[in-house]
């Protein structure tokens, strides 16, 4: 079977070179797949393709691939894909779940109390010998309400740590799964939380779900932290919120429109690869980015070695499972049958 992988890292390189299955010929392809793509006929003829949330694919990029059978993401999300077009076109689609439950809800306190206690500002200070106490003044965890919006595992994970910071809890999900979670609804969550921490998968219904309307059911004074999907939150009325101080600190791992700010290919910022809308978001982040209170990483939440390792065996598995495939069975990690 005939593979691509795009979005390849040196670390990831090394892995496949050593453990893809017999049975397939491949290309490693340090670029993301997204319109602009120069795609030649060897690539287009491919049947297997793996990505990760860097590359686009939707229908028009699909479309090109006339063999495709198998969408590899090395990735929990797979909002990056098509998932309709894969769906009429039968082209089976596997992630790789579970590898950063631990990783990211770990990530996401570390980026919370970076970011409310100002330990960013604190170092720069030392390092430039401006040391300024007053203005390191940041706020403490104990006794607070964190609520957990999206509770499966890695949400569950947060609340979890959340109560060795004596911290009370509140979880909101579509689908609860474990009693012992303080279950409520969206706006009693929104009310009573003193922190909002998203964890959920980017849907239909969380797109913008934080929004100019759900903030305004917000304490003043709420923290944000989000380790999810950018998308998840709009834009432009969280810097509003910030602005008014009713937001009082926003911790982010993720934007909207993150891939613009991608710098491994110049495909990235190319005008025809940029979706409707995310220049006026790419302005809103930059004004985002010079806010005192707010905190922006690249996406790393899950860059841990350990869960690394967990994604790359799971994409060996899932290449084995394309191998040996039965529709009438199904497979392991498959999102779209």
């Amino acid at each position: 079977m005939k593979a691509v992988f795009f979005d390849t890292q040196p670390y990831e390189k090394d892995f496949l070179l050593k453990n893809i299955p017999e049975g397939y010929t491949y290309s490693l392809i340090k670029e993301p797949l997204n319109r602009d793509y120069p795609l030649n006929n060897e690539i287009a003829d491919t049947e297997l393709i793996s990505v990760f949330i860097t590359s686009n694919l939707d229908k028009e990029v699909l479309e090109k691939f006339k063999n495709l059978k198998f969408i590899l993401t090395r990735s929990v999300g797979f909002s990056h894909i098509d998932l309709e077009w894969c769906k009429e076109k039968g082209i089976f689609v596997f992630n790789t779940p579970h590898y950063g439950d631990y990783t990211v809800a770990e990530y996401t306190f570390g980026l919370l109390i970076y970011t409310i206690r100002n330990m960013g500002r604190g170092a720069t200070g030392v390092k430039t010998d401006e040391i300024n106490m007053n203005s390191y003044t940041g706020v403490e965890l104990f006794s607070k309400t964190l609520g957990v919006i999206g509770a499966g595992s890695i949400g569950r994970n947060v609340l979890d740590i959340a109560h060795g910071f004596k911290m009370q809890t509140l979880a909101y999900d579509p689908n609860p799964q474990d009693e012992k979670y303080n279950y409520t609804s969206l706006d009693n969550l929104f009310e009573k939380s003193d922190v909002i921490s998203i964890n959920s998968p980017l849907t239909d219904e969380t797109y913008h779900l934080i929004n100019k309307n759900t903030i305004e059911k917000m304490k003043d004074g709420v923290i944000i932290v989000n380790a999810a999907r950018g998308e998840i939150i709009d834009t432009e009325a969280l810097y509003e919120a910030l602005l008014s101080k009713k937001i009082a600190y926003a911790a982010l791992d993720v934007i909207e429109c993150e891939e613009i700010l991608c710098t491994d290919s110049k495909n990235c910022t190319k005008v025809e690869n940029i979706k409707d809308g995310c220049l006026e978001k790419f302005y809103l982040n930059q004004k985002l980015l010079k806010l005192p209170n707010v905190t922006i990483t690249p996406h790393m939440a899950y860059n841990t070695k350990e869960a690394v390792e967990r994604i790359l065996e799971m994409t060996k598995e899932n290449l084995i499972s394309c191998l040996n495939f039965n529709s009438d069975s199904g497979a392991k990690n498959l999102v779209l049958l």
